[in-house]
């Protein structure tokens, strides 16, 4: 059996394929991750990791592994914390992400529903650039997070939809597009689309599956709008974005065909604590008006 240190070593380095990061994310020093790394592999009895002087890779068996045991290791982590909540109650801190400011102005909300019906626990709100929030509950910096759905990663659960707007295309003041009233995602073949990872994953595809061209990548929302007002592309958006992001030097052209933006609460595999359920019923009733 492998002991805690060499599994949180082990997966860590393979998120992070460097091992002064890993060591930075373990509190340890690097010599300790590289002897305990070392030790796993003679264990196994293959190296887990290929490594030179500039980069670190994982091997096809240490890939293998990683994808087995990152689940698992979410289940029993999670299954931990649940029981320790199970036997403290509704207590503590709950740490909840989000990026934009209408997300952070329902989480307000919503966190005042919850500590007026938990007020032994804490709600402490981080706002996390959209490229961050999967790092963040993946190494523990937050319980969960507000963001875009579909979230497509195995180590995330969803809960349910909280909020549906309409999609919409950022453009620049100057483009054509800018004087049309509405667009199809046909259009967007035309156009070179702008992209924030992890967000509005289905925003680079045209329909039929054709692939638009894609342009700069920004790492957050007011980057991409500034690249937009600079004419380097066009961005998709949610609707709350004229209200929020009302700019002079971008407009906003509704999608006709495009599915609609969808917001909901997103945490750790296996980490639905008895805190995490409770902040998404609170959630829940904030956005139905209960």
């Amino acid at each position: 059996m492998l002991e805690r240190h060499e599994l949180e070593a082990f997966l860590t380095l393979a998120e992070e394929l460097h091992f002064g990061r890993t060591a930075e994310r373990l509190r340890v020093s690097t010599a300790r991750v590289s002897q305990t790394i070392a030790k796993l592999e003679r264990r196994v009895g293959v190296p887990l990791f290929h490594r030179t002087s500039r980069r670190v890779e994982l091997s096809p068996v240490g890939r293998d592994l990683y994808e087995e045991l990152r689940p698992a290791w979410s289940r029993i982590t999670g299954a931990v914390a649940r029981a320790v909540d199970a036997g403290r109650g509704l207590t503590g801190v709950l740490r909840v992400a989000f990026h934009g400011p209408a997300a952070g102005q329902l989480l307000v909300g919503v966190a005042q529903r919850f500590r007026e019906r938990h007020p032994d626990c804490d709600v402490r709100i981080r706002e996390a650039r959209p490229p961050d929030v999967l790092p963040w509950l993946r190494d523990g910096e937050v319980d969960l997070a507000l963001t875009c759905h579909p979230v497509s990663a195995d180590e995330v659960d969803t809960g349910p939809v909280l909020v549906r707007e309409a999609r919409m295309l950022a453009v620049p003041a100057g483009h054509p597009f800018a004087r049309r009233e509405a667009l199809s995602t046909a259009d967007l073949a035309r156009a070179t689309v702008l992209r924030i990872p992890e967000t509005l994953p289905d925003s680079d595809r045209a329909p039929a599956g054709r692939h638009v061209s894609g342009g700069p990548t920004a790492m957050t929302f007011n980057e991409a709008l500034t690249l937009v007002g600079a004419g380097e592309g066009v961005f998709v958006v949610g609707a709350h974005a004229r209200r929020y992001f009302a700019r002079p030097d971008v407009v906003y052209v509704r999608l006709t065909d495009a599915a609609p933006v969808e917001w909901g609460l997103v945490w750790p595999a296996g980490g639905a604590t008895a805190r995490v359920r409770a902040f998404g019923d609170a959630a829940l009733d904030v956005v139905r008006g209960v």
